[in-house]
């Protein structure tokens, strides 16, 4: 082992399984489900591999494999069979779930020292809520949640209940969040939470809709039925557990602060891509917040990892965060041998496969922003995947932000989602301010929200939420040079610096390779592709 640069792979035994790897000091990082196809997926197999073979080592070069799992911890010894595989002995360690968030948040984050909330739906045993004090040198845990309350007490597992009752895999709370801006958060008039110092007593005692029926019962509400996702009822269900869960994220946030005197805020775990509620208590507790975009499940992998290199080191592998791409860049040939369907890759078979036309581009950001001004979608395919749930400009689909048919248009042919949730903007740096209300930091992960000033909203329709707000990405030259120059450059065609930024995929994971992408974009009305230096075009 290289003592100042070890070989720690992370590994993650849940849902949105994954692989992280540290070596030579760069990480790469995959979930699971961007390699099998299947969202939310658990396993590993895959992506070790894929880590493994982007930073060109073998099992026999790793200095320590970090197991993290949800629920039931997992036992001393535990190897996951990797010693079928040629890892040698005694080295695997496995680690606390919330631990492995609390890493994430903070060596991504660039506070010399901050306080960690982990807000999840669930850990390990029952814990929902964990809170470290860190510094560089290493996380102290300040209190986590009392064992004697039951994991549906939590708050994430509250939410999930609300998301399940509505009509929603718990793994789709995002769908609740959007829901919540059409409710009446005050219909029912009931705390959801009490909240005493950094203790969070929530009112269900069961998990899942049954605690959501079984609070009905209890409290003589009338809730409604469960699963009409488009009645009233459900939108005031939205919009009430939202509110609650901004409400107690944020007296929590404050008693950290008052207990500590620390302003930098690190929150991690599920709940933490509400950006809603991240809006919230970073406005209404003045804080300092870091969310890293990988703050679910998907960055257990990656917290394993920094918590791996700790212990091998001594010292935190400090990485703030200015872009999120951990997964392998393809190389020109490789994109060249998915547009030329080698037989020796594996494709990605979909219906219907309309026939497309290639060719290379001096200048693929300028023609890209010159289709989106246009009125085309435009897949854009650049560099390393995003690890996170978020495209940032790696693996996105992108879209004219002005009218509500360049919406209406991507939802109707390519994406097909519910009609209330709304796409997002990205907008260049500079030209935040003229266009948004937002707070004083940047915010280039998606993970706050922004509010339209009311006299561009007329040149933003197909990106304002039905409250005025946006899921805002702030792009800057510096950090993402050519995704920056799409959004520029259309900005000097139509005089809007704004694009509207989804992800690349329908109903799937986002797309990982250029195989993937090709198959998407085949099977869907999207107009153009720009893969690397490629533009692809329907024949």
């Amino acid at each position: 082992m290289s003592e100042s640069s070890p070989t720690v792979v992370g590994l993650n035994v849940g849902h949105d399984g994954g692989c992280a790897v540290l070596a030579d000091g760069e990480i790469v990082a995959i979930a699971e489900e961007r390699l099998n196809r299947s969202r939310y997926s658990a396993g590993w197999l895959s992506a070790l591999h894929y880590c493994l073979h982007a930073v060109r080592k073998s099992l026999d070069d790793v200095d320590l494999v970090v197991f993290s799992s949800i629920g039931e911890r997992l036992p001393t010894g535990f190897d996951g069979g990797l010693d079928r595989f040629g890892l040698r002995p005694n080295r695997t360690i496995t680690v606390d779930h919330h631990l492995s968030h609390a890493y994430s948040a903070y060596c991504l984050s660039d506070f010399n020292s901050a306080v960690v909330a982990v807000l999840d739906g669930a850990g390990n045993d029952a814990a929902t809520e964990s809170y470290y004090f860190a510094t560089d040198d290493g996380l102290t845990t300040i209190a986590s949640t009392d064992a004697t309350r039951p994991r549906a007490g939590g708050i994430g597992a509250t939410y999930e209940a609300f998301t399940n009752y509505i009509g929603f895999h718990e793994q789709e709370a995002g769908k609740t969040m959007a829901l919540a801006s059409y409710g009446d958060p005050g219909r029912w008039g009931l705390p959801l939470f009490e909240v005493d110092g950094l203790r969070v007593e929530g009112r269900l005692g069961t998990t899942h809709e049954r605690g959501v029926v079984d609070l009905a019962d209890r409290e003589n509400l009338d809730l409604g039925a469960p699963y009409e996702v488009d009645s009233r009822t459900a939108m005031d269900l939205a919009a009430w557990v939202q509110s609650e869960t901004e409400r107690a994220v944020t007296q929590l946030v404050t008693e950290l602060v008052r207990r500590t005197g620390v302003r930098s805020v690190c929150v991690a775990g599920g709940v933490a891509m509400n950006c809603v509620m991240n809006e919230r208590v970073r406005s209404s507790a003045e804080v300092d917040l870091f969310v890293p975009p990988p703050a679910s499940d998907r960055g257990q992998a990656l917290g394993n990892v920094l918590i791996g290199c700790h212990r091998l080191t001594g010292r935190l592998h400090r990485r703030p965060l200015r872009r999120d791409e951990f997964g392998r860049s393809y190389a020109e040939a490789e994109i060249l041998s998915a547009l030329r369907r080698h037989p020796h890759l594996v494709h990605r078979e979909r219906h219907p496969r309309a026939p497309f036309a290639y060719g290379k581009e001096s200048d693929p950001a300028l023609v890209a922003a010159q289709l989106l001004a246009e009125g085309k979608l435009v897949a854009w395919f650049q560099g390393g995947s995003e690890l996170g749930a978020r495209a940032l400009g790696s693996r996105s689909i992108l879209a004219d932000p002005r009218t509500a048919e360049s919406r209406d248009r991507l939802n109707r042919d390519v994406k097909k989602r519910e009609w209330f949730r709304p796409f997002a903007p990205a907008v260049t740096a500079e030209a935040v301010d003229e266009w948004f209300r937002a707070g004083p930091a940047p915010n280039p992960f998606m993970l706050f929200t922004a509010t339209a000033r009311e006299e561009k909203r007329p040149q933003l329709e197909a990106i304002t939420h039905i409250d005025g707000s946006a899921r805002l990405q702030s792009v800057t030259l510096a950090d993402h040079p050519l995704f920056h120059r799409v959004i520029d450059g259309f900005g000097r065609i139509t005089g809007v610096p704004v694009l509207l930024n989804t992800s690349f995929n329908v109903h799937e994971p986002i797309v990982e390779s250029p195989s993937d992408a090709l198959a998407t974009f085949q099977s869907t009305a999207l107009d153009a592709m720009v893969m690397g230096n490629y533009l692809v075009t329907k024949r």
